[in-house]
C-alpha cells in the first residue's frame, strides 16, 4: 500500500529534491513525500480509495501535476513524473564537467574577397564547465586554445595569421574565455557572458548557446552536447591589418564568425586512453 513515483529531468536523470504532495477531491492534503537520492518516492501511508491530484515540485523546476486513482489496495502508482527546468529550459546535472577536444570543435569563418568565406579552427584546446546545482545562471566555463594551432587548410596563410599582422603568436600564445555568467534566452537556449582574451587585449564576449542533450558514451562515461556562435571584429583585438584591393574591396572581412560545437564529458578530468 502507499504511493510510489520515480521523478525525473527530461533526459531521465533523477531529481533528488523532489517533493510530492498528494491532495483528496476537496483539495485536502493527504500525502507528503520526499523523493531519495535516486529520484524514487516510496510512501507506505495507507490511502483510501478514490480519485487524487498529485503535485510534484522542485526547487529550480516548473511544477508537474496529474491524477490517481487509489484501487482498494490502497496503492497510488504515478509511475514517472518528468519535470522541466523552471521557464522551459534544461542544463545537464550538476558538478563539473571537461571539454573533449578530440571530438569538439572550435572554428571561425571570415569573408573574403567579399564573395566568398574562409572557415578555419583552431586544434589545440582545453576548458572546463561547472553547471551549478541550484541556480544554472551561475555556472561557469572556462577555456584555453593555443593560438599557433590555427589551421585553414592552406600552410602559408596559416603563417600569416600566427605572425604580427594577426594573431601574434609569439607574443600572445594564449586565447582565453573566462565565463562571467549565464541567462536564459529560451527552451534549452543560454547567454553565456564572458571575457575574451585575444591578442593581448581583453573584451567582453557574448556566447549564443545551445545544449543539445546528454548521453552514455561507449567509454562508460557520460557526455553534454553544446554548440555556441558569436561574432567578433578584429579591430576590437587590434587585429587592423587588411589588404584593400582594386574598388576598396577588402582581402579579408573585419568580421568574424566564431562557431563552437562542444563535447564534455562528466568529471574533472578526461578518460585515459
Amino acid at each position: 500500500m502507499g504511493l510510489t513515483a520515480r521523478i525525473r529531468t527530461r533526459d531521465g536523470w533523477a531529481v533528488s529534491h523532489a517533493v510530492v504532495t498528494v491532495t483528496d477531491m476537496s483539495g485536502t492534503q493527504v500525502l507528503r513525500a520526499e523523493a531519495d537520492t535516486e529520484g524514487t518516492v516510496r510512501d507506505t501511508t495507507a490511502l483510501a480509495p478514490g480519485a487524487y491530484t498529485v503535485i510534484v515540485t522542485a526547487v529550480g523546476y516548473a511544477p508537474a501535476a496529474s491524477s490517481a486513482i487509489v484501487t482498494a489496495s490502497g496503492r497510488a502508482e504515478v509511475g514517472t513524473v518528468t519535470l522541466a527546468r523552471q521557464g522551459g529550459t534544461e542544463l545537464p546535472p550538476p558538478g563539473p564537467w571537461t571539454i573533449d577536444p578530440a571530438h569538439s570543435s572550435v572554428a571561425a569563418v571570415a569573408q573574403h574577397l567579399g564573395i566568398s568565406s574562409v572557415h578555419g579552427r583552431f586544434t589545440d584546446f582545453a576548458g572546463t564547465v561547472e553547471i551549478a546545482p541550484d541556480d544554472v545562471t551561475k555556472s561557469r566555463v572556462e577555456a584555453v586554445i593555443r593560438a599557433a594551432s590555427i589551421d585553414t587548410g592552406n600552410g602559408m596563410r596559416d603563417t600569416h595569421l600566427r605572425s604580427a599582422d594577426f594573431l601574434d603568436t609569439e607574443r600572445f600564445p594564449e586565447i582565453t574565455y573566462r565565463s562571467t555568467g549565464v541567462t536564459e534566452a529560451g527552451p534549452d537556449r543560454w547567454t553565456v557572458h564572458g571575457e575574451l582574451g585575444l591578442h593581448g587585449v581583453v573584451r567582453a564576449v557574448d556566447l549564443d548557446l545551445s545544449y543539445l542533450g546528454t548521453g552514455a558514451d561507449p567509454w562508460g562515461g557520460t557526455r553534454a552536447a553544446f554548440r555556441a556562435t558569436t561574432e567578433l571584429r578584429r579591430e576590437d583585438f587590434a587585429m587592423n591589418y587588411n589588404q584593400v584591393l582594386q574598388a576598396g574591396i577588402a582581402a579579408i572581412g573585419t568580421t568574424l564568425r566564431v562557431e563552437l560545437d562542444i563535447q564534455a564529458v562528466q568529471g574533472e578530468s578526461l578518460p585515459a586512453a
